[in-house]
Parts: structure tokens; C-alpha cells; sequence
């Protein structure tokens, strides 16, 4: 393996195609403003070094990364490439990861807009992030212990796992398919509209409309907080722990729940049932 050590590289392609090697503390800074240092690379460790220009990883594979820094101009870090692993590190570039497969991130902060589009297979743990249209169109997500903020997260996502997150995002899981999310809390204004298959289970649900227009909607032992015009249109079948402040026209289904202080049935088209400690109103 070959060593690149407290070196400072700025020119374009600097280390281009490179394979098996590795990057210790070393700086892709300076005037030369070049591009693409470690593009069409493989077998890649890199760590303790610092990123400053555009696209460092592009179409590469088997590549680690440790203890990195990828500043706000390390626009596009990683694309195009597979088998990942980045750890305690911190990808602060808009559109930081595109069109990646198997990419493990873990005890990071992600600060990017447009991250994670198209990326198939991610585990991500003990992370935080703040983005916008966070892992959009992207399958097969695992997220254990994540911190997000942001807006348009999880937008048509299919088959995927979230457990112990916390999440505070606008429009999260819109179109979203096959997704089941435990022991979280997600905060936001109209959650998980015109989804399919997903299911929150011992969650806390924060937030204006949320899950309207769904099919094949399961809550299970969830609490809703501030969730106002609730269910509409959706195919639902929910058990929620506490008082709903309103439920507006659920399409099917049953939503139990120990009170409600609003229901809304002004469509003859809404067939749920709401039952209020086993008393069944609607269809």
C-alpha cells in the first residue's frame, strides 16, 4: 500500500486512479483549485486529512474515510461510487453523496444539502445532519440513533429501517414505500403523504397534518402531539396513545385512541372508524 503522508495537494487529478493507497493527514487545499483528486480510484483509506475542493470521490470503490473533513466548498464528495465507509467524520459540501451503493456512515455530522440521492444500501448510526431533500429516491436504509433537521427528507424512499432517531423535517416521507419507524420521534408539518406500506411503531408523532393520503398505514402504540387534521383520505389502521386534536375524513380503516378533540366526517367518501375507548364513530 502506498503512503501519502502530511502532504498538500491542490493540482487537478492530483492522485488520479490511484489504487491501493493510503492518505494520512494530508491537505487538498490551495490556488491550483484543482478538481477530482481521487477520482476512478480503488481500495482507498483515507484519514485525518482535510477537503476543500470539489468532487474528491468520484467513481471509486472500497474506500474509507477517518477523521476527515470535507468543508462547505467540497461540493459533491462522493459519487458514482460503492463499498464506503465513513467514519467520525464531517461531509459539510451540498450534494455530498449521489448514486452510491453499500455506504456505511457512522458517529458523523452531515451538514449538505441534496445528500444521499439514489444510494442504495446505507447503514448510518450515531450521526447528525442537517439537510434538504435528505436521501431522496434512495432503498434499502438502515438508520440507528440519527439527529436530522431539515426539510423534504425521505422523499420516495422504498424498504426501508429506522430506529431510536430523532427527526425535526418538513414533508418527511412523502411518497416513501416499505418503511417501518421505531422508538423515534419525528417532528414536522405533513408527514408521510401519499405513502405506501409504512409503519411507526412506540413513536411520537409532532405536527400539523400529518399522514394523509396514505395506503397500507399502521401506527402501533404511537403518541401524536399538535396533530391537527389527521388521516385524510388515508387507508389507515392506527392505536395511538394519546389525545388527537383533530381527525379529518380517514378513507379506511380503524384509529383508536383514548379521545379526539375534533372529528371531521364531511366527506361521504371517508370510511374509517374512529373508536374513542371502544366507541366506534364513522362507517
Amino acid at each position: 500500500m502506498k503512503l501519502y503522508q502530511n502532504q498538500v495537494f491542490d493540482e487537478e487529478r492530483a492522485l488520479y486512479g490511484a489504487e491501493d493507497v493510503q492518505v494520512v493527514a494530508c491537505r487538498f487545499d490551495g490556488p491550483g483549485d484543482g478538481e477530482s483528486p481521487l477520482k476512478e480510484s480503488r481500495d482507498v483509506y483515507v484519514s485525518d486529512s482535510y477537503f476543500n475542493l470539489r468532487y474528491p470521490f468520484w467513481h471509486d470503490h472500497s474506500l474509507q474515510i477517518s477523521h476527515c473533513e470535507m468543508t462547505d466548498l467540497c461540493r459533491a464528495a462522493i459519487w458514482y461510487s460503492g463499498d464506503i465507509h465513513i467514519r467520525s467524520s464531517k461531509l459539510h459540501g451540498i450534494k455530498a453523496l449521489r448514486e452510491c451503493g453499500n455506504v456505511t456512515i457512522e458517529d458523523s455530522d452531515i451538514i449538505s444539502a441534496e445528500f444521499g440521492w439514489s444510494v442504495r444500501n446505507i447503514a448510518m448510526r450515531d450521526s447528525t445532519v442537517r439537510s434538504e431533500y435528505f436521501m431522496m429516491r434512495s432503498e434499502h436504509l438502515t438508520f440507528d440513533h440519527v439527529k436530522l433537521n431539515g426539510k423534504y427528507s425521505f422523499q420516495y424512499i422504498t424498504d426501508s429501517v429506522f430506529t431510536n432517531c430523532e427527526f425535526d423535517t418538513k414533508d418527511a416521507f412523502w411518497h416513501a414505500r416499505n418503511v417501518l419507524v421505531k422508538d423515534s420521534v419525528i417532528k414536522g408539518e405533513y408527514l408521510a403523504w401519499y405513502s405506501e406500506n409504512v409503519t411507526f411503531e412506540n413513536c411520537t408523532i409532532i405536527g400539523t397534518q400529518p399522514l394523509c393520503y396514505c395506503k397500507g398505514l399502521k401506527l402501533v402504540n404511537c403518541r401524536m402531539i399538535g396533530t391537527d387534521l389527521a388521516f385524510e383520505r388515508s387507508e389507515v389502521n392506527a392505536s395511538v396513545t394519546t389525545v388527537v386534536d383533530s381527525i379529518k375524513n380517514p378513507g379506511s380503516g380503524i384509529i383508536m385512541v383514548p379521545d379526539v378533540k375534533e372529528i371531521i366526517m364531511e366527506d361521504p367518501k371517508a370510511r374509517g372508524q374512529i373508536c374513542i375507548e371502544n366507541t366506534a364513530i364513522g362507517a
